[in-house]
């Protein structure tokens, strides 16, 4: 119980590290990263870490980039999507875990032997 409450607690300091750093962004970096976090929160599955971690590589990224006056589009491409999309290959999302559930779903109710087709008469 302690491992999972330290857990916990650790995480949510984390977050909120991270959250203070994105404030401090300038403004047209923090409006994308509010915008990519509520996109890629919508694919998220289980504790949401994995998340976690690549908001986090890209709230470096926004750093390094701002501080050399980049443009934030010209880190993302006009393409934010796109950007995200990349960056979650490799990540299990809800709808990975739907697919996973429906199929062996199927597979275990067809492998029980049930009633057998009567034909008609």
């Amino acid at each position: 119980m302690t491992n999972f409450l330290a857990k916990i607690l650790g995480d949510k300091k984390q977050w909120k590290a991270m959250e203070a750093r994105a404030n401090a962004l300038p403004r047209d970096y923090r409006i994308v990263y509010g915008e990519m976090k509520s996109y890629m929160w919508r694919f998220t599955s289980g504790d949401g870490m994995d998340t976690v971690a690549i908001l986090e590589d890209v709230l470096h990224l926004f750093e390094v980039s701002a501080g050399q006056r980049k443009s934030v589009l010209d880190v993302t491409g006009e393409d934010v999507a796109a950007f995200c999309d990349a960056r979650l290959t490799g990540t299990t999302s809800y709808l990975d875990r739907w697919r996973a559930s429906l199929n062996r779903d199927v597979a275990t109710k067809l492998a029980q032997p049930g009633p057998t087709a009567r034909t008609a008469r």
